[in-house]
């Protein structure tokens, strides 16, 4: 048996739509097909507004257009995440400020943000690690107190919630990621998440390439012409097809995510009393089961760990490298920053395998990555 990283899933509808949205005529952006899929965000999410995009990278890079912030400002954002994160804001000449994660969750610390705000600081973009929320309270309530803007980097956690409020709906701004690595997926695809309606024109403008297209559309305007900043982010209505198939499926999917979560959890919690650390889902989160991670103690283990496993044709995953380790982190000042946990976890973690597994899937990966983890631990 092969168990791959990921597979995409496919649940319903997916065939039909996108045979309507092919034979529609029409395959651009904006379409009956597009519209659907921010409407389900909006309504099932509690979301203010949602504007479909290609990818969760473009919605960051929407947000970074949002923030007006000048060359030289700065954003506290978590080492440990994907370089979109970082390289959304980074690309506009502002400056990074890597922030240390928890141990428990490895989302970025709330209780070391604050240190961090300087009066360049524009934004806190914390990450939804696994799919978990990060401690959104804490974070807004800082943000508040020092008038900054917060940017949900929710990639990973489209359907999870923190305190009954879906990921997304946080914080003024957040972005969705529909990859075909998510749980959720339109192979590529992302959204931008608002809450704030100041933002609401003014992101439009930026979705349709820097033009005021949307007031004509709306009957405002007889013509449209350039008044802003903007690029080519909205997603082809094929793609949003595929997205609207998944939605309606969206409880099925997680509660089948749901079981391989639950195997993993059986399977491995007999490892714990030899320092095994694993997924930790805080009570006042619901997780959309996108992911699952095992700590070791060392590199040493980890990599043991990745050789037995791929050797049962297996294929669990590093991780991220952390950013401010990275070459082009380095070069934005990564080097000045002392994060201990961050360092740990870049080289102690892996990511196993997680899509909609059968059950003998589910038997034969957990079974054999229990014996490759029990040797892992002896190193």
């Amino acid at each position: 048996m092969k168990i791959p990283f990921v597979k995409a899933p496919i649940m319903g509808n997916e065939e039909k739509y996108l045979l309507e949205s092919f034979r529609s005529n029409y395959h651009g952006g904006g379409g009956k097909f597009t519209k659907q899929s921010q409407n389900f965000i909006e309504n099932e999410f509690g979301v203010g507004k949602a504007l479909m995009t290609t990818s969760c990278t473009d919605a960051l890079e929407m947000t970074a257009f949002l923030l007006n912030a000048a060359v030289g400002d700065e954003f506290i954002v978590p080492s440990y995440t994907f370089s979109s994160t970082a390289n959304a804001f980074a690309s506009k000449g502002m400056v990074p400020v890597f922030c240390d994660i928890r141990e428990d969750t490895l989302n970025i610390d709330e209780t070391k943000i604050e240190a961090l705000i300087t009066n360049k600081t524009k934004a806190i973009v914390p990450i939804h690690y696994a799919g978990i929320p990060a401690e959104m309270d804490k974070i807004n309530e800082i943000a508040e107190k020092h008038n900054i803007v917060v940017i949900e980097d929710a990639a990973q956690a489209v359907n999870s919630k923190y305190k009954n409020k879906y990921a997304g709906a946080l914080s003024s701004l957040g972005t969705y990621s529909f990859h075909a690595t998510k749980s959720y997926s339109s192979g590529e695809g992302g959204a931008l998440t608002m809450n704030d309606e100041k933002y609401y024109e003014r992101s439009e403008f930026l979705w349709e390439k820097g033009t005021d297209r949307s007031l004509v559309v709306q009957g405002l305007k007889n013509k449209y012409s350039w008044v802003d900043y903007g690029s080519s982010f909205l997603p082809s209505d094929l793609l949003s097809a595929l997205l609207c198939a998944q939605f309606e499926n969206l409880a099925q999917m997680q509660q089948k995510r749901k079981k391989l979560h639950d195997a993993y959890v059986k399977t491995f919690s007999k490892l714990k009393a030899k320092g095994l650390k694993m997924l930790y889902i805080p009570d006042e989160i619901e997780t959309n089961y996108h992911a699952f991670w095992l700590l070791f103690q060392n590199e040493k283990q980890r990599d043991v760990f990745l050789k037995l496993s791929l050797e049962k044709a297996i294929s669990p995953y590093i991780g991220y490298i952390p950013l401010h380790t990275s070459p082009m982190g380095l070069k934005l000042g990564g080097g000045s920053f002392n994060l201990p946990i961050t360092d740990f976890v870049g080289s102690s973690i892996v990511r196993l395998p997680f899509y909609i597994m059968d059950h003998e899937e589910i038997e034969y990966t957990c079974k054999n990555l229990l014996i490759s983890a029990e040797v892992a631990l002896s190193f």
